[in-house]
């Protein structure tokens, strides 16, 4: 999988790792934005089931 994004991307090693940087990026702000509040909705952490 890693072998394909790779070959997809254009220009030489430097564009492809600048490229690479910018989407791990994009995606941690997606993930923090969007998905990490969505789960906390579903999920909450202070509900604890195990008793001491």
């Amino acid at each position: 999988m890693y072998a394909a994004l790779w070959h997809v991307l254009p220009g030489p090693i430097w564009v492809k790792i600048i490229l690479l940087l910018v989407l791990v990026a994009v995606v941690v702000w997606a993930l923090f934005t969007w998905v990490f509040p969505w789960v906390d909705g579903i999920v909450n952490p202070i509900d604890v089931t195990v008793e001491e």
